[in-house]
């Protein structure tokens, strides 16, 4: 996998000195160790960006192999222009729940915020080692970056769940994102007033998982990546005018055979400013024989009318209040 990866991104390649995202370099670079204030990876795997009072805020998997193999760990980290993050520790450190086994299973974490800003309730995928269970789990705090709570476990519209996503809509509607392997599909199912339950929306009638949404210029546009394990493939993408649908067919977010550069889709971010809007693709690189150093490809995408497509990963940068990006013309390959 980071073979092939190596391959699309030197592709482009003119070298610099460094291959390695340093502390207070203003540019983003797909594929590269990913470094917060204090110089410490980051560890914000499967995870997605909440944006609160103008900072945003990325939650994800903490792989660090240094914590205790009973437990799981979420991290969160906060910035206000998605460059330099700053680590704002483990906001959820879980032991077993549910008597699941020692390989239990918590992946995709996302957290929503209260209407009013007084709840932050994160979910995620919560499993057995066999993924026999399939639930979604869901735990609370008072502050967006504060210790979560575990409250409980259940089926989301009593369909399996596996992979989630999240989506907070225009209008602040927020929308769990899930998949569910018995129906040959995924839900977009909108959370309730407390944000603690589900309500059907709409089930998109598509075996993928690493479910991602956006509402951009009128249309729905939702990602996702087909049923190979850890083995990459290309994802893949359909418009809908409403969320009922009716969605368009799929089709690839990039070229067949680059494998959508080894990336699984996380999540689609938009970033709307004084000039313009854009939409950032979020993916995991997963390296599953070491996850801790499993990385991040973010790219912003190529948004036509009801058409999106993934550009080969090259180092670019962003103003968050003006909405737009801009990519660099020399490209650093990845750190081994």
């Amino acid at each position: 996998m980071k073979r092939q990866f190596e391959r699309w991104l030197v592709a482009g390649v003119l070298s610099l000195a460094s291959s390695t995202l340093c502390v207070g370099q203003d540019v983003i670079r797909p594929g590269d160790p990913w470094l917060d204030s204090h110089g410490q990876r980051i560890q914000a795997h499967g995870g997605g960006v909440t944006l609160y009072k103008d900072v945003y805020y990325w939650f994800g998997e903490d792989r660090t192999p240094s914590n205790d193999p009973d437990k799981r760990y979420v991290a969160c980290y906060s910035s206000r222009d998605l460059v330099h993050w700053e680590s704002r520790g483990q906001v959820l450190v879980l032991a077993d729940p549910e008597r699941l086994g020692p390989h239990w299973v918590l992946e995709r974490p996302k957290v929503f915020v209260g209407r009013k800003g007084a709840k932050f309730v994160m979910y995620a995928h919560l499993d057995d080692a066999p993924y026999k269970l399939a639930r979604v789990m869901v735990a609370v705090s008072d502050r967006i970056d504060g210790q979560y709570k575990y409250v409980k476990s259940f089926r989301p519209l009593g369909e399996e769940s596996r992979d989630i996503g999240q989506f907070v809509d225009d209008d602040g509607s927020a929308y769990l994102i899930f998949e569910s392997r018995p129906t040959k599909g995924f839900f977009v199912a909108k959370l309730t007033d407390d944000l603690m339950n589900v309500e059907k929306t709409a089930f998109i009638a598509a075996p993928l998982e690493g479910g991602a949404l956006v509402h951009y210029g009128g249309f729905y546009y939702v990602v996702g990546s087909h049923m190979t394990g850890w083995r990459p493939n290309p994802n893949v993408y359909a418009t809908a005018s409403t969320l009922a649908g009716p969605w368009t067919e799929f089709s690839n977010l990039a070229a067949q055979e680059v494998n959508n550069y080894d990336s699984q889709s996380a999540m689609l971010l938009k970033v709307a400013g004084s000039k313009g809007t854009m939409v950032i693709f979020m993916g995991d690189l997963w390296r599953p024989h070491a996850l801790w150093d499993s990385r991040y490809l973010w790219m912003p995408l190529e948004m036509g009318s009801r058409s999106m497509h993934l550009p080969p990963p090259q180092p670019w940068s962003l103003n968050v209040r003006k909405g737009e990006t801009s990519l660099r013309s020399n490209v650093v390959p990845p750190t081994p």
